[in-house]
């Protein structure tokens, strides 16, 4: 219904349209008047609107009240299925939709698209009627035609209030529209990462996938979402799922060259293994005690380390050393893939390895490892020893040195 044009008259008597006037402006004296003179209560537009039902819309009580006590039918609706409860809980009426909840009508009543009026209350971003439809019994899970819950219709308005309302009360997080869309995938398209979170410490399925066959962080890698990738990462996903072209969220990143993704992803999947590996817990904490956290580490502490090792990328690794490297430390085939699809020209492989050894010190600070002692052991594992061994002389030298890093 287009909203600035459903009040119009056209299809009227000249005194149903000055009922509808009357109604739409909240003349209570003229409606008064009219209704002695036997209007036709029942008198639509060509948009299927009455006056009860514009009362509504535009939330005069008194004006529906008298209309209600006039006999004016309350079990109406316009050409899109629109019941009194719908047009006054989609404008946010809450003295008129509680005075309709009292008269007794049917909460589950669904427009020609499947709305209830909770699901109008919440596409409409109006928490206090979404609380009042729920106190009085509105079922939180029904469905639209569109297989949309209230959920749906509460995460594509952004209101952090309404989720949180919907959720303690019971909606599903699961439910997958006709898209196959479950609500966390919508907060993630639409960028709202507060309500991922909510959604995530709710216990949505992040592994889900619609009907591209993508799970939330393939959206927030194909959008560049980069902290609410960092949120799902941390939650724990499955980085082995492929959409439906065959990529996992890796693979969607580096396509797009978004190389902080790539990074990202590439350090849980290395952390995801360690876990696995020693059988450690979900924890908000690495085992070092550390936060997690996958982004990029700027802290004021760690610039010397990254200093030694841009400069071992840049001046002392050769073109193909830093696979070697990599691939000692167990990075998979994908992961170089990854690195590698940023191609700046013949000097690229600086750039790759100073990312993979990046990569590789955050897994060695989140398991508590010795930096210092991993490196050298790396370099004389691909044949280095010398610059292994120039390393351990330059860190000896930096001993009195102040704020010097422990790491190296």
């Amino acid at each position: 219904m287009e909203e600035e044009l459903a009040w119009k008259t056209d299809g009227l008597l000249p005194l149903e349209r000055q009922l509808h006037e009357a109604a739409r402006r909240n003349h209570v004296r003229r409606i008064t008047e009219l209704i002695g003179r036997r209007v036709n209560l029942r008198a639509r537009n060509h948009f299927g609107m009455n006056a009860l039902l514009l009362s509504a819309w535009f939330g005069h009580l008194q004006i529906l009240q008298i209309l209600v006590n006039s006999g004016a039918k309350i079990h109406c609706e316009n050409k899109e299925g629109n019941m009194a409860l719908h047009l006054a809980a989609g404008q946010g009426h809450l003295a008129v939709l509680q005075r309709l909840v009292d008269i007794g009508l049917d909460l589950e009543e669904q427009n020609v698209e499947g709305l209830t009026a909770l699901h109008a209350a919440a596409e409409g971003i109006h928490p206090d009627c979404v609380q009042l439809l729920l106190g009085a019994g509105s079922s939180v899970n029904a469905l639209t035609q569109k297989k949309q819950s209230c959920l749906h219709y509460a995460v594509l308005g952004g209101s952090e209030d309404m989720v949180r309302a919907l959720l303690h009360a019971g909606a599903s997080t699961s439910v997958a529209d006709h898209q196959g869309a479950s609500p966390v995938h919508l907060a993630v398209r639409h960028n709202f990462p507060i309500l991922v979170q909510l959604l995530i410490d709710a216990g949505s399925d992040l592994d889900a996938t619609d009907n591209r066959q993508q799970t939330p962080l393939h959206l927030a890698a194909e959008h560049t979402r980069q902290d609410i990738a960092e949120m799902l990462l941390i939650a724990g996903v499955n980085l082995n799922l492929r959409d439906k072209q065959g990529k996992t969220a890796l693979a969607v990143a580096a396509r797009s060259n978004h190389i902080n993704l790539v990074d990202m992803i590439i350090k849980a999947d290395r952390f995801y293994r360690w876990e696995k590996d020693h059988l450690s817990y979900r924890d908000p904490c690495g085992p070092s005690g550390k936060s997690l956290t996958f982004k990029q580490d700027h802290r004021q502490e760690m610039q010397q380390l990254r200093s030694v090792l841009w400069r071992l990328a840049s001046r002392y690794l050769r073109p193909h050393e830093w696979k070697k490297l990599a691939y000692h430390w167990e990075f998979t085939e994908a992961h170089v893939y990854a690195m590698e699809q940023q191609w700046t020209g013949t000097k690229s492989y600086q750039e790759h390895g100073h990312r993979m050894l990046l990569i590789w010190l955050h897994g060695v600070i989140m398991a508590g490892e010795n930096s210092s002692k991993a490196l050298f052991e790396g370099l004389v594992a691909i044949g280095r020893r010398d610059l292994a061994e120039s390393i351990r002389k330059k860190a000896s030298d930096d001993l009195s040195a102040p704020r010097r890093c422990t790491a190296m």
